[in-house]
């Protein structure tokens, strides 16, 4: 959490015990830059800080939805909490990790400390949601490992901090096309660009609401994002890849598979491989022949 801002929001969601490890990824998904976990008389509750550089109510609505697929977990509270002496603290939250086969995301105060045989994806800790410390992001993250190919065109639905355009370019993809509904993404997508070295030739960052307004095909798309958007998104995917291009969903929960599988076969997809990790879980899938 950054020293620079006087006094943080804060949002409180309580859950049963089992919901533990879902209100840790719950918050992190929520775009949250630090929490707290409490157990309570047979109930776990999370303390989750979010930067004021967004109204209280723009947070509050992003975790409703985000939390709306779990009946037993709810905001119990919120409100602002004044600045402490966390700006040492909330940077060893961030330490280099390694995900997949070839990355390994730091934020900028490790760079120079990269292993030579690791890929370094540069993610400055925002409130852009994909730092890569989650699940659903590690999972798209492996997706692209295994299906990126020099050359390609790619389109990143969702793209929040960029991450997945990053790697996409890191792993030799010819163009990317980072696009997102939140304008206040846009300086995070753009330094983190800067400090992996890309410009804005090879990723270009625009606005826009999922494949709306998008003229043209693409080799891969990826989208690290939620079920409902994914679902609504489904339809035009087969006619927006390329003859052999691939799609790659992440940012689902296990519980949600069969009904996702079920969206894909009607929109003219396939499943190509599968990945869990936790509670959550990602499909890339091509055109069915």
């Amino acid at each position: 959490m950054s020293s620079k801002e006087g006094f943080w929001w804060y949002i409180t969601l309580e859950g049963n015990l089992e919901n533990e490890e879902d209100l840790s990824a719950l918050g992190d998904l929520s775009g949250s830059i630090g929490s707290e976990i409490q157990e309570l008389s047979g109930k776990v509750a999370l303390k989750a800080y979010y930067r004021t550089t967004r109204d209280l109510g723009f947070w509050i609505e992003r975790v409703q939805g985000i939390i709306s697929p779990w009946p037993d977990i709810r905001i119990v509270d919120m409100g602002r909490i004044e600045n402490r002496q966390w700006h040492t603290a909330w940077k060893e939250a961030f330490p280099p990790l390694e995900v997949g086969r070839n990355f390994i995301v730091m934020a900028p105060w490790h760079k120079g400390s990269e292993p030579g045989d690791k890929i370094p994806l540069y993610i400055y800790p925002g409130s852009a949601f994909g730092t890569g410390y989650h699940e659903s992001t590690q999972i798209a993250l492996e997706l692209l490992e295994e299906f990126i190919k020099p050359g390609m065109t790619v389109v990143d639905v969702g793209t929040g901090s960029g991450i997945l355009s990053i790697a996409s370019a890191r792993l030799g993809a010819g163009s990317v096309q980072a696009r997102d509904n939140d304008p206040a993404v846009l300086p995070e997508v753009r330094e983190n660009l800067r400090l992996n070295g890309i410009s804005e030739e090879k990723v270009s960052v625009e606005i826009g609401d999922l494949l709306s307004g998008f003229d043209g095909k693409a080799d891969l798309l990826c989208a690290n994002i939620v079920f409902d958007p994914l679902a609504s998104m489904l339809p035009l995917v087969a006619d927006f890849l390329s003859e052999a291009g691939v799609a790659v969903f992440s940012g689902l929960t296990f519980k949600e598979r069969d009904a996702f599988i079920e969206i894909l076969s009607a929109g003219g997809l396939s499943p190509a491989m599968e990945t869990r990790k936790g509670e959550w879980w990602g499909v890339a899938a091509s055109r069915t022949p």
